[in-house]
């Protein structure tokens, strides 16, 4: 009689459960540290439980978003330097969810993987619980998918979900006007989006993500990989002081297309393009990739990575409130009758 041969396993097949049970043990701490009022219970579940009453609403209305960091991935993954993008993959959903008006409650994240490694996903993670910690909101759950065969060796994929609050009758964009006042947030760089046109210029100018910055110091993937910056706190506080009527958050599309998403019918935008320098990174891209400037403003953020538009009579005051907190403002234009983007001036 043949010798009966053993059974496979998950594990020869390439799924290997007792890694992602170390990466939940791994992660717990920093998941905990973005505890905030209203979580009733985070990981481990089938389902993590909040209570918006316990958050401080009588009457919420939810606001969901969800995002993903896009080809950054691929600068990240070949160069190592993990520890930024999932406070990127925080920041693409909670800048989405402030423009709504809503605050950030909490957050779940999508890793997938073809084979499992605890180290890197724990920094990944680590990144969204710091991205979570910065916005007020709580990491309160999350999914790891280890798939053989449908990822290369050494990638993965991330996903991000948030759920945000408001009172009922507050959401924005509300109220905006001709001549209400343009206030721009200064971008801390390319942020997520546009990059499969940044490897593009990169590969065409003979660059690898080791080689120097031409416009930083450091590698050109260093300077590249500086996260998205978070808006929800200055924003918010913004929001609750009066006199804000809408926000655009920057990203795919740019300025020519992401301002007029929060403009009624019949008012568009005057931006005045002389009223910021274009930054360092931007010009690059422009001069190394031959782009020109409508193709920078419909594809990049161009250095200005959130829009409020405020009433004319509070623009200096919330300005100022912005500077406090610490974000660079300039006043980029006003509301006009019309459609879209007109821009005056030129990129500098």
């Amino acid at each position: 009689m043949a010798e009966r041969r053993n059974g496979l396993s998950y594990a020869e097949a390439g799924v290997d459960i007792d890694a992602g049970n170390a990466l939940v043990d791994r992660i717990k701490p920093a998941a905990a540290a973005t505890n905030r009022p209203g979580v009733m219970a985070g990981l481990g579940g089938f389902g993590a439980l909040f209570d918006v009453k316990a958050a401080g609403y009588s009457d919420p209305v939810l606001v969901a978003a969800t995002d993903g960091v896009g080809t950054k991935l691929r600068i990240g993954i070949d160069t190592g330097e993990l520890d930024g993008l999932g406070i990127d993959l925080v920041a693409m959903c909670v800048n989405d969810l402030v423009c709504q008006g809503a605050e950030p409650l909490f957050f779940l994240d999508y890793f997938a993987t073809g084979k499992l490694s605890v180290d890197e996903a724990a920094r990944v993670v680590t990144g969204i619980a710091e991205g979570c910690k910065r916005s007020g909101c709580a990491l309160i759950g999350g999914e790891t998918a280890e798939m053989p065969g449908m990822y290369h060796d050494g990638d993965f994929d991330l996903a991000g979900f948030s759920v945000g609050a408001m009172e009922r009758g507050t959401e924005l964009p509300r109220g905006v006007a001709e001549g209400d006042v343009l206030l721009g947030l200064a971008s801390d760089g390319v942020h997520s989006n546009g990059f499969s046109l940044v490897r593009r210029v990169a590969e065409a100018a003979g660059l690898g993500w080791m080689d120097p910055a031409p416009f930083a110091d450091g590698t050109l993937g260093q300077a590249l990989l500086v996260p998205t910056r978070l808006y929800v706190k200055p924003a918010m506080a913004a929001i609750r002081a009066g006199g804000v009527h809408g926000l655009a958050h920057i990203t795919g599309g740019g300025l020519t297309e992401n301002l007029p998403r929060i403009l009624p019918d019949g008012l568009g935008a005057e931006v005045d393009l002389s009223a910021w320098a274009l930054p360092p990174v931007f010009r690059w891209l422009a001069e190394a990739g031959g782009i020109a400037a409508p193709e920078m403003l419909k594809t990049f953020n161009c250095g200005i990575g959130m829009v409020l538009v405020v009433d004319q009579d509070r623009a200096d005051a919330i300005a100022g409130l912005l500077t406090e907190a610490g974000e660079t403002v300039v006043q980029l234009g006003r509301v006009v009758a019309g459609q879209g983007v007109e821009y005056r001036d030129s990129l500098a």
